[in-house]
């Protein structure tokens, strides 16, 4: 690599905390806006992990914009007329502030809102962010010309890059978003911004002065250093990025299902994501990459064997830790390759475009191509198999810290019997140990073996995952499985043993990884509501509670499921379900999986959309019961459960309605919410966690609660014997939630 001289260098510290601080504000207004818009959009898009994703594409596109534009800008204009046309460009870029969406701003209701997510960011934030994002590779490049005693390789002002993006993420979740509400939040960015361009223009100014004062010439360097390099280098590059990119996105999309999509769970793959580019461009890169080789393949066995064989077994927090672990060793080894090889400064550009290009191929991979081309989220498996592939060939020397060939094998041997150990914890060895499950966990222990052999190892485990996620396929008998922007649907047949203790085959509706619902076969029960919405469970109590007074009741239910509540409805009575994803209701209308709405709601109304933006062109004092069953997977959309929600519905009910409110999940205490809501709306609310007393098939343990403007509304329900219906807890340690402030830390379950 060539070395850049100056007549007279420049070693003032001062240089370099200029262009560091520039880079710093930068990253930090770059990732504290992607994780506020992302949360603004949440409440137009029914809550849907794949909002994320879908931003995540925008700024990994708009990134790349940003990067083609500082590389055309710095190798085709002279600097004097780079430092005019970017000041330009940045100053135009303030038509945008305050930040803001659009007015009026609503999705499409019948058709997949990805486009539309991409044209609102673009017209709220499009200019602001492509400014942003063209900060890091331009100031490095101007700082490569300031004559600097540095100056020949600025990689290191990367590290305040990475610095200022890792605080604003850590930050975002623990502090901003728990004491700022959304208002504030873009208040105080559009404050930030506007330092920024001080910054930059101050950057410029200093550059300007520069080239003035030094002389500056490069050392002649060879053709292979500077002036050519291969194409095949230039797809490693690719390949070593669009690896980490589609990684991030498919684990950020696995988080997100099954507690909330909320910017904490987004943030903590994209927090690893930053950190491992502060590793390997940092010094400690040449010790940390050999250990991280020799991790990837040892964490490998247990990975396979208790993630991808039969992740149920596993407590939730232990399967996460699973997942992270892996990814963050994929994507240090593939990101330490990336910058072991970094090029000389007069290529800087053209490295970081093709980076930042891979980038976003990487999250158009996960959000446009794979939706269309697999049923399932199966591009997650396939980036784990292919960063394999990427690995080099690593052979441990004999002086390297694991040098003990003897710690080698052992290592793996006693995860695997932390593993059984986990699983005898869990009641399941028996079960889980048949002749299937052995041969594959001794099958992902062979891959151990071929640690050295990129190819085979990731020949070897892509084997091993198609298998075991092809053979649950077949065991869970799944005879529709379809994905849409909402998450991935699927039925399922399956066999219970009933009441005269013999077979009986019964369907069950997925979304993502949590039931949705369930319908038996028998002629007997095909009209019997079954799991969260049982007749001995708290809706089927409050509907027998009300039976006397219900038979002209106005009805609204906000998620519809597999139908099991239409089986409720009265000849009288007049119904609506509001659902947001069309292909829910395909599926409860195929009689094929299920009989619900065929036999007890043929006529009742589908209304499409997003529950809050629907209810909204509702008539007030319209319903005598809304019930609230809206679920992506196992969370509730955060935007249904804000304070501004309450009220809506409250508008939407009669004075002497009742909102009926599902909020069984497996992380998350939503009671403190809907508590804290009726304490300072002033409205009764009663709880019940239902569990079932007798062994009946498909009966589930399920937590509703009932809330009215008035206590005695809910006197029946307290005072029938059907269930354990109590006063709603007071919580004083959760700050209201509102469309401007949610905040999941404080009602996170503790077990």
């Amino acid at each position: 690599m060539s070395v850049l001289k100056t007549a007279q260098s420049d070693r003032q510290i001062s240089t370099i905390l200029l262009f560091a601080l520039t880079m710093f504000v930068s990253a930090l207004l770059m990732f504290v806006l992607q994780p506020m818009f992302g949360k603004s959009l949440l409440p137009l898009l029914g809550g849907s992990p794949a909002v994320w994703n879908t931003c995540m594409v925008f700024y990994q596109t708009i990134l790349f914009l940003g990067y083609l534009y500082a590389h055309y800008l710095s190798t085709s204009q002279p600097q004097n007329k780079q430092i005019l046309i970017h000041s330009l460009i940045i100053l135009i870029s303030c038509i945008a502030l305050p930040l803001a969406l659009p007015e009026n701003a609503e999705p499409p209701s019948q058709n997949d809102p990805t486009f539309w997510i991409f044209w609102t960011l673009l017209i709220a934030i499009g200019l602001p962010f492509f400014v942003i994002s063209t900060t890091a590779p331009l100031m490095q490049k101007w700082f490569a010309h300031v004559g600097h005693h540095t100056s020949h390789d600025p990689y290191y002002l990367y590290a305040a890059s990475n610095a200022g993006s890792l605080i604003a993420l850590l930050s975002y979740p623990f502090l901003i978003e728990p004491s700022i509400g959304l208002t504030g939040q873009k208040t105080i960015w559009s404050i930030g911004y506007l330092f920024l361009i001080v910054l930059v223009i101050v950057c410029g100014t200093f550059l300007w002065r520069s080239n003035n004062k030094f002389a500056l010439h490069e050392e002649k360097a060879t053709d292979l250093d500077v002036d050519n390099i291969p194409l095949l280098t230039k797809l490693h590059w690719l390949a070593l990025a669009f690896v980490p990119s589609s990684l991030l996105l498919g684990l950020t999309n696995f988080i997100s299902t099954d507690i909330a999509s909320v910017p904490l769970l987004w943030i903590i793959p994209l927090t690893l994501y930053l950190l491992s580019f502060i590793l390997v461009f940092s010094k400690w890169n040449n010790r940390i990459y050999g250990s991280m080789l020799f991790l990837q393949p040892v964490f490998l066995l247990p990975f396979i064997a208790y993630s991808f064989i039969n992740p149920a077994v596993l407590p939730y927090w232990l399967d996460l830790t699973l997942h992270l672990t892996a990814f963050f060793l994929a994507i240090m080894v593939c990101h330490g390759v990336l910058a072991k090889y970094r090029p000389h400064t007069k290529h800087l550009t053209i490295y970081y475009l093709i980076m930042s290009f891979a980038g976003m191929l990487g999250g158009m991979f996960n959000t446009f191509v794979a939706p269309f081309i697999f049923n399932g989220v199966y591009e997650y498996p396939i980036m784990i198999v292919v960063a394999l592939l990427l690995r080099p060939n690593f052979i441990a020397k004999k002086n390297e810290s694991f040098k003990l060939l003897g710690l080698q094998a052992i290592f793996p041997v006693v995860l695997f019997f932390i593993g059984l150990f986990i699983y005898a914890l869990n009641d399941e060895l028996g079960h889980y140990l048949d002749t299937i499950g052995v041969g594959l966990i001794l099958l992902a222990g062979l891959t151990y073996a071929f640690r050295n052999k990129p190819v085979t190892l990731s020949l070897l485990t892509g084997v091993i995952i198609v298998f075991t996620m092809g053979l649950h396929h077949l065991l869970t008998n799944t005879l529709y499985q379809k994905r849409t922007f909402f998450g991935v649907h699927s039925v399922r047949e399956s066999i219970l043993i009933n009441e005269q203790n013999k077979k009986e085959k019964y369907h069950e509706l997925f979304h993502g990884t949590t039931k949705h619902g369930a319908e038996r076969l028998s002629a007997k029960f095909l009209t019997t509501p079954l799991t969260y919405y049982s007749r001995q469970g708290p809706i089927g109590q409050l509907f027998k509670t009300y039976e006397t007074k219900n038979h002209d009741w106005v009805i609204g239910a906000v998620g519809l499921g597999a139908g099991a509540l239409a089986c409720y409805s009265r000849p009288n009575q007049n119904w609506s379900f509001f659902e947001i994803d069309p292909t829910v209701i395909e599926i409860a209308k195929n009689p094929s999986y299920f009989k619900y709405l065929e036999l007890c709601g043929k006529n009742i109304p589908m209304v499409i959309g997003d529950a809050r933006l629907s209810l909204q062109k509702q008539p007030d004092d319209k319903f005598d019961l809304l019930i609230m069953d809206a679920f992506s997977s196992d969370s509730v959309p955060t935007h249904l459960l804000t304070q501004e929600a309450i009220k809506l519905y409250f508008n939407k009910l009669k004075p002497s309605g009742i909102l009926a409110f599902h909020i069984t999940n497996r992380h998350l205490a939503l009671k403190k919410v809907l508590s804290d809501h009726a304490k300072h709306l002033n409205l009764s609310a009663l709880i019940q966690e239902f569990k079932p007393k007798s062994n009946i098939p498909l009966v589930v343990a399920t937590d509703w609660v009932a809330m009215a403007k008035s206590k005695d509304l809910l006197v029946p329900l307290q005072q029938s014997r059907l269930g354990n219906w109590e006063k709603l807890p007071l919580y004083f340690d959760i700050k209201p939630w509102t469309d401007d402030f949610t905040n999941i830390i404080t009602i996170w379950k503790k077990r």
